[in-house]
C-alpha cells in the first residue's frame, strides 16, 4: 500500500469547508474524522459513525483515520472511575472497527491538547498563523484558554471543548498532585488495557506528540523528544501501540530532529502530520507554509526520510496560514482551505520527485 494522502474534516454542519471541496485537491484519498460532539469517555455509537460513513462514500473517500478519540480525564489522572472509562473507549474500538478504521489518533496531554497565544498572528505576507510567545504561557492559563474558546467562531476543536475547560481551575486542581512519573503509568496502564482490542479489531493506536513539547503551567508532557518516544513504544512494545507524528509539534523544540526520528521509527508512525514551524531567537515561534524554506522544521529532509524508510502509513497536511479571505470568524484557526491544499500539492510534488528519482536510479 503506498503513502495515502489525508485531510482533516471537521464534519458536515461544523465544517466550513465540504467534501466537495476537499475532493477537488489532487491526491486526497482519506478523510480524518472525528464524531465532534462526542465528549471525552463517552462511546461512539454504530449509528454515528454509519452517518459519516454514507456522507464520505458519496465522494469516495476512506475513514481509515480517526482524529481523535479523546481520553478522559480521569484515565490521564488515575482515579478509580478510570475502569469504566477504559471500557467504553474499548467498546469504541469495537465499533469503529465495523467500518473499517485502521488507526485511532489520540493524545494524552493534561487540560490542553495544544496551546497558542495567538490564533491570527500576522505573518508579513497578509496572510496570518498560529504563534506561540513563550513569555505570555508564565502567565494565567485561564486568560489564554479564555482567549483560544473566544476566538474559535463557535467552531470545536477537541480538547478545547467549552463545557470541560469551564472546569479550569477544577481540572488543575486534579491534576495538581499527578507528577511526570504517575503520567507515564496511567498512560501505560490505559495501553496495556486497551491494546487486546486494538489488536483483535486491527486498528493501531496512534499518539500525537505533546503541543508543545515541554511542560506547561506546571502540567508535565510526556511525547516530547526521541528519548521519550523509545520510553513510550518500548513501555507497550506491541506493533498495535505506535505514534503520530507531528513534525510541527516536535520542531517548535529546535533540539529535536524530525527526519532522524522518523529514520529510527518509522515501522511504528501509524499517522504522520506534516507542518512547518519559524523559530525565533526568544524561544517563540510561528507556523508557517509547508514550503522547506519559509521554516525551519526541514520538509524536503522529513519527506525524504519517509520516502526512503518505505513509508505506507497515512500522512496529511497539518496547521496551515490563513489566506485571502480567511479571518476571525470564518475559519477554525490553522484549518483554513487554501494553505493546506497548497501543503498538500507541494508534499505530493516532492513525493513524485522521489519516485520518479529512485525508479530512474
Amino acid at each position: 500500500m503506498p503513502m495515502q494522502m489525508g485531510w482533516r474534516w471537521y464534519g458536515e454542519g461544523n465544517d466550513k469547508i465540504s467534501l466537495s471541496d476537499i475532493k477537488q485537491i489532487p491526491g486526497v484519498t482519506s478523510i480524518v474524522w472525528a464524531l465532534h460532539d462526542k465528549m471525552p469517555g463517552e462511546v461512539w455509537e454504530i449509528d454515528e459513525i454509519a452517518e459519516v460513513q454514507k456522507q464520505l462514500d458519496v465522494y469516495g473517500f476512506n475513514m481509515d483515520v480517526v482524529e481523535s478519540v479523546n481520553v478522559h480525564d480521569d484515565i490521564k489522572i488515575g482515579l478509580p472511575t478510570r475502569d469504566r472509562y477504559i471500557e467504553n473507549y474499548k467498546q469504541t474500538i469495537k465499533n469503529l472497527s465495523k467500518f473499517g478504521v485502521k488507526v485511532i489518533c489520540y493524545n494524552f496531554m493534561p487540560i490542553f491538547d495544544w496551546t497558542r497565544t495567538d490564533l491570527f498572528h500576522p505573518v508579513g505576507d497578509g496572510s496570518t498563523a498560529l504563534y506561540y510567545e513563550k513569555s505570555r504561557i508564565k502567565e494565567n492559563p485561564k486568560e489564554m484558554a479564555e482567549y483560544i474558546l473566544s476566538n474559535l467562531g463557535g467552531m470545536t476543536f477537541p480538547g478545547w471543548e467549552p463545557e470541560r475547560l469551564a472546569r479550569l481551575d477544577e481540572l488543575f486542581a486534579a491534576y495538581a498532585h499527578v507528577t511526570k512519573e504517575q503520567l507515564w503509568g496511567n498512560l501505560k496502564y490505559f495501553l496495556e488495557a486497551i491494546i487486546p482490542t486494538c489488536r483483535e479489531c486491527d486498528i493501531k493506536m496512534a499518539i500525537h506528540m505533546d503541543d508543545p513539547p515541554w511542560d506547561i503551567f506546571g502540567l508535565p508532557r510526556l511525547l516530547t523528544n526521541a528519548e521519550n518516544i523509545e520510553r513510550f513504544l518500548a513501555m507497550v512494545d506491541d506493533e498495535y501501540n505506535c505514534l503520530t507524528l507531528c513534525s510541527g509539534s516536535l520542531n517548535a523544540d529546535a533540539n529535536n530532529d524530525v527526519a532522524v526520528i522518523i529514520r529510527k521509527y518509522c515501522n511504528r508512525i501509524a499517522f504522520a502530520h506534516i507542518r512547518n514551524v519559524k523559530h525565533f531567537e526568544n524561544g517563540d515561534f510561528q507556523e508557517a507554509s509547508h514550503r522547506d524554506c519559509d521554516g525551519d522544521t526541514r520538509i524536503l529532509d522529513i519527506l525524504k526520510a519517509y520516502h526512503d524508510c518505505g513509508y505506507e502509513g497515512y500522512i496529511r497536511p497539518d496547521h496551515g496560514r490563513h489566506l485571502w479571505d480567511e479571518k476571525p470568524g470564518n475559519v477554525r484557526p490553522g484549518y483554513g482551505l487554501y494553505d493546506r491544499a497548497l501543503g498538500v500539492m507541494y508534499m505530493l510534488g516532492v513525493w513524485d520527485m522521489l519516485d520518479k528519482l529512485e525508479n530512474n536510479g
